[in-house]
């Protein structure tokens, strides 16, 4: 009996040490990457025999084939580690490129025991979220309290017989700021047309939102103090979040940018 209880502990310690190697290889895999991004910036952008613009070709064709392989790399890793810590690890290095589709598919695959993970859980409800306001879907209401017991609904505005474009946004996110000509472009097309424009401030505080929409010129329909509702309702991670909704409230095109929201609106209206 105390042979084989110490032959047990033994192969626990010999299991645990191997792990700890592989998360080691995993940890200098992906620190290799790091460096060799660093590095590869770096002398591009010190070479001296090339113009600002063959830098910045030479630097986007290096950072596609690089991104790709650190992809390729994390999604194999994920592939054999979905049992551990660096399966767990693997999944947070590429999320942000994978499809809602696609991350539930592989936290499904994931030991019970790593589902748990506050992130994990996190994102895997979020891309559940963003399956059910996918294109094609009915949108999702939801109200929030914008000041001084004054509540608004998203049905006050989605589902009421116009086509109505929405823009989840923040006053401190550059890229949501530099879309707003845009939204004031399409805005001042298609409002006579009979399109509604809708802000709807996210993750902010509602001083800095209403100081943002003056100085930026936004003049349209405005949701503030919606904090996190909205994002959890259409699982969002990252803003802007540019959606079109139809008249009946059906969720047209989700990740509208720049010109393509012009386009977009125009096949309707």
């Amino acid at each position: 009996m105390f042979f084989a209880a110490a032959a047990a502990a033994l192969a626990l310690v010999s299991c645990a040490q191997s792990q700890e190697k592989k998360e080691q290889a995993f940890n200098e895999a992906n620190e290799k990457f790091y460096t060799e991004f660093q590095e590869t910036r770096e002398a591009i952008m010190a070479d001296s025999l090339l113009t600002d613009e063959e830098k910045e070709a030479k630097f986007s064709a290096f950072y596609d084939e690089f991104y790709q392989r650190y992809i390729d790399f994390n999604k194999k890793a994920f592939e054999e580690n979905t049992d551990n810590q660096i399966g767990v690890e693997a999944f947070l290095n590429i999320y942000g490129d994978c499809t809602s589709e696609e991350l539930l598919a592989m936290v499904d695959k994931m030991a019970d025991s790593l589902k748990t993970n506050d992130r994990i859980a996190a994102i895997a409800k979020s891309a559940q979220a963003a399956v059910n306001t996918a294109e094609g879907k009915m949108f999702v209401d939801f109200t929030v309290e914008e000041s001084e017991g004054k509540t608004v609904s998203f049905s006050d505005y989605v589902g009421k017989g116009s086509y109505v474009l929405v823009d989840f946004w923040a006053s401190w996110c550059g890229p949501c700021k530099a879309e707003i000509p845009n939204i004031k472009q399409v805005y001042e097309t298609y409002a006579p047309k009979g399109l509604v424009v809708l802000s709807v401030a996210v993750w902010d505080d509602p001083s800095d939102t209403a100081e943002a929409a003056k100085e930026h010129g936004v003049v349209w329909n405005q949701i503030v103090n919606a904090q996190a509702t909205p994002t959890d309702a259409y699982g969002i991670l990252g803003i802007p979040q540019i959606m079109l909704f139809g008249p009946d409230g059906t969720i047209l095109k989700r990740d509208l940018r720049g010109e393509a929201i012009a386009e977009e609106v125009a096949k309707y209206l």
